[in-house]
């Protein structure tokens, strides 16, 4: 397989080439608050559920407690996740969902994903 800097000849491209081909993907814009893995796991777990409590997250994603909140707090700053505390039985329960914004933008870095990677 030849490498990803290598003309089929098998010399290299200069820097000049090799950003071209890069530059071209960078007219893609991905979300950075997206983009992040944790927050992008945490984005991907939600939209496939209507909402989902903060043990459930815990598990499925297997960030720390602290971890999880963090990420949890900067979806929220952004307006891509609401998050609801309420009480079951005197248990407190938090409850976290994307926000219709948290949804596009999701959807949104989804596709920009394939468009880069199809290029």
């Amino acid at each position: 397989m030849p490498e990803r800097n290598a003309h089929n000849d098998g010399t290299q491209r200069s820097d000049a080439a090799g950003s071209k081909a890069h530059k071209s993907k960078a007219d893609i814009e991905l979300d950075e608050i997206v983009h992040a893995p944790a927050r992008l796991l945490i984005m991907a777990t939600l939209s496939v559920v209507n909402s989902a409590d903060f043990n459930f997250l815990l598990k499925q994603t297997e960030l720390t407690r602290g971890n999880l909140s963090s990420h949890l707090s900067r979806l929220e700053q952004a307006g891509y996740v609401e998050i609801r505390k309420e009480f079951v039985e005197k248990i407190p329960r938090t409850l976290i969902r994307l926000s219709d914004k948290g949804f596009a933008a999701f959807e949104q870095y989804r596709r920009n994903m394939t468009q880069m990677l199809d290029k």
